[in-house]
């Protein structure tokens, strides 16, 4: 897995042997960061990364600048993983909370410019993440939520569904909180 825009583009991020997660293939994470980089003035941003894994999505935000960065993984090994790699690359603004998702979409008051989650595919809750994240206090009105799923999960009919953009076998979907 390399980082493939910003000030680290070509640094390349080694997961252990064994490490059970599935990072955002580097074609998906470049399509994605190039229709947000047309958007979005990075350094001035928040993002919440749900489901951190290997921490590919936050490394990028944060090497075009993005400061304001939570981190969001239950699994240990993971968390250690993403906080060794953030010293490695000198990221000290990006913060790895070792926490559920839900439980942290209960508590979290603090709202974001942008949401990103990557759950695993088989995660048997996966299609109400969008209404969890949209009645969370994470939200404010032009919050983007972007969700990554396997072509199986459809949200086209969904009152927030805003875009969805396909990158050979990724889907993301884009939410908004909806105007009703």
């Amino acid at each position: 897995m390399r980082i493939i825009g910003g000030r680290l583009k070509g640094r390349l991020i080694e997961p252990p042997a064994g490490f059970k997660a599935r990072p955002t293939t580097d074609f998906a994470r470049e399509g994605l960061l190039n229709l947000l980089n047309n958007r979005y003035d990075f350094p001035e941003i928040s993002l919440l990364d749900l489901f951190g894994g290997t921490g590919a999505i936050s490394y990028e935000f944060a090497s075009r600048g993005t400061t304001d960065i939570d981190i969001i993984e239950t699994d240990r090994r993971n968390c250690e993983f993403i906080r060794h790699t953030l010293r490695s690359l000198e990221l000290t603004s990006a913060k790895v909370h070792r926490l559920d998702v839900r439980d942290w979409l209960k508590i979290c008051h603090k709202q974001y410019d942008i949401i990103f989650a990557d759950p695993p595919y088989a995660l048997r809750w996966l299609t109400e993440l969008p209404d969890m994240v949209m009645a969370s206090g994470a939200v404010h009105d032009s919050t983007l939520f972007i969700l990554e799923h396997p072509k199986t999960v459809d949200f086209s009919i969904h009152p927030s569904l805003t875009d969805h953009r396909r990158y050979g076998n990724v889907n993301f979907s884009l939410f908004r909180l909806s105007e009703s």
